[in-house]
């Protein structure tokens, strides 16, 4: 199985199961969760498509693109087993009707988050005569996880009461529903006690955490905590880890986190999705927040902790985007000085709001727009990298081989920022914290000499 996650387990007599996990983290998370409770009732875990009983894809359906992709693997996975049950984002409606159509083969179809339904079809289609001996099938106290060991990512919540028009997350995961902070702190100590060295915390909307609980109060360790954003990153910080924070909207509360990043209970670090920077767009967008409060926020934040670094991402090309608005985006990037930034070429999905929008931009303006967009963020970028030459950080390890090693300062989140570069260093293991000087620089990694 290829170009996508896989996971293996040990060596006892189950069945097994193989799993293919698309999508965001929030879907890995799912994921793992589906893995754990297959490995807890004696399943096993394959990477091998000749050794599955079952395959399951766990799907994503936040744009065509990664619906098309999502399809694909189903397709490989049905003419390399033939057995094959299908979950997550295009689980649901018109997007499992298209599975339906496209491959009908497929044993099963459940959406997303569905744990139970897609357990209840596994044991369906692959019975299992094996029974677990505690003593042989050792699973993790922490679960199954499709990350390297030393970090994890933690799921706050599920679902989005947002109602953004280019986004269809709300129609698959629905309304915003948050753990009880004492389920979180429980899942997020048991992580750190197994060795994680960093926790990512991730959602729909983590700004939101505990709006749907109305607040209330939960316990962790006999205490009593509010399930509230900021609670919960205070007790996070008592675990002595990396903490770092994704998905995070500008709201007025999150201030409150700032003066525990400059004090480096957490990472100084917020991935923050703000789509645009010309106000007419956000609004036709229907996005939470104002751009102007949004660059005084920044501001602020920046005056309190200096050393924070931000990420977010834009769309350019979206339906009626002018010239002028487009002007203002770039002028708003440049007055954000923003660290770390992805940009997408709007693409309409099927079933968003959007799609129904006025004056889309043609597709050769879109790429304009954004390579327009990309060449003076690199810009920012490539020079705020520069400017870490010559400053020692805290690096953790995360690959090591025979040519040296790779890591992550606390401003790179793994998989979507920069790495630093280590040659000839191999005396560290993954997961070990490491003072370095930074030598070198390009347009998106570090180097240590």
């Amino acid at each position: 199985m290829t170009n996508q996650e896989t996971a293996t387990s040990g060596n006892s007599g189950g069945e097994k199961v193989g799993f293919i996990s698309l999508g965001c983290p929030k879907a890995l998370v799912d994921s793992e969760r589906i893995l754990t409770q297959l490995r807890i009732e004696g399943y096993q875990i394959t990477p091998h498509y000749e050794d599955a009983g079952v395959v399951i894809v766990n799907t994503c359906g936040f744009i065509d693109a990664a619906k098309e992709e999502s399809l694909e693997a189903i397709g490989e996975a049905i003419r390399e087993n033939g057995r094959v049950l299908v979950t997550g984002c295009m689980g649901r409606g018109e997007d499992a009707e298209a599975i339906r159509a496209r491959h009908p083969k497929v044993l099963g179809i459940s959406g997303p988050a569905a744990y139970e339904e897609v357990l209840g079809t596994v044991r369906e289609v692959l019975p299992h005569r094996h029974q677990p001996d505690p003593l042989v099938d050792l699973i993790p106290a922490q679960g199954v996880k499709l990350t390297p060991r030393h970090y994890a990512y933690l799921k706050i919540s599920e679902g989005c009461n947002h109602r953004c028009r280019f986004c269809i997350i709300p129609s698959i995961r629905g309304d915003l529903v948050s753990r009880p902070i004492g389920s979180v702190m429980d899942e997020a100590e048991g992580l750190a006690r197994a060795g994680v060295r960093e926790l990512l915390v991730v959602s729909q909307d983590t700004s939101a955490y505990g709006v749907d609980l109305k607040y209330q109060t939960d316990f962790w360790q006999g205490r009593p905590l509010k399930s509230n954003l900021y609670s919960l990153a205070s007790a996070l910080s008592e675990l002595g880890i990396w903490i770092r924070l994704h998905y995070v909207y500008p709201y007025p509360h999150v201030d409150a986190l700032i003066p525990m990043m400059a004090a480096g209970k957490l990472l100084p670090y917020i991935d923050m999705p703000l789509q645009h920077g010309a106000p007419s767009v956000l609004q036709r967008m229907k996005r939470p927040a104002a751009a102007e409060k949004t660059l005084d926020r920044i501001a602020q934040w920046r005056d309190l902790c200096p050393e924070l670094t931000i990420r977010s991402t834009f769309i350019v090309g979206y339906p009626g985007e002018t010239e002028a608005e487009f002007e203002a985006l770039l002028e708003f990037i440049e007055a954000a000085q923003l660290d770390r930034v992805g940009c997408f070429q709007y693409s309409a999905v099927k079933g968003a709001e959007a799609n129904s929008l006025p004056d889309p931009v043609p597709e050769q303006i879109k790429a304009d727009r954004w390579q327009q967009f990309m060449a003076l963020q690199q810009g920012i970028s490539a020079r705020k990298l520069q400017q870490k030459v010559g400053t020692v950080q805290t690096i953790l390890i995360d690959n090591v081989s025979d040519e040296g090693a790779t890591g992550r300062t606390p401003a790179d989140a793994p998989e979507i920022d920069g790495v630093v570069h280590l040659p000839g260093v191999t005396e560290f293991q993954p997961g070990e914290w490491v003072e370095a000087e930074i030598t070198a620089a390009d347009d998106y990694d570090l180097w240590v000499s």
